[in-house]
């Protein structure tokens, strides 16, 4: 939600950004509840690789991808970023945390928020 706002702010790295983290966070919580190690952000890729394995959704590589450009646009400069391109990878994130909510044992969050 915090994402969306940040982007109609205009706020463009840290809508971004804040999309990141909204799968990061997931990542964690699927980590813990599975018992997998994520202590460092090299170790995203695995859990999701675990992840995929587990929910069966070959969607997953190339959704997760997608929080990972995010991130990296953080990095970048406004004038290079468009809102437009974040925007639809904050639709994808939203598939992102829907896939990963059932196997950290919460209810949908991503949706309305």
């Amino acid at each position: 939600a915090k994402a969306r706002e940040c982007l109609v702010d205009d706020d463009l790295h840290q809508a971004a950004e804040k999309g990141w983290g909204a799968t990061a966070w997931m990542a964690k919580a699927v980590a813990e509840v599975q018992g997998w190690q994520y202590r460092k952000h090299d170790e995203f890729f695995t859990v999701m690789y675990q992840a995929e394995a587990l929910s069966r959704d070959n969607r997953l590589p190339n959704l997760w991808h997608v929080a990972n450009t995010l991130h990296g646009f953080f990095y970048t400069r406004k004038m290079f970023l468009r809102s437009d391109a974040i925007g639809q990878g904050l639709d994808q994130i939203e598939t992102v945390l829907d896939i990963l909510e059932p196997l950290a044992g919460v209810e949908s969050t991503a949706k309305g928020q």
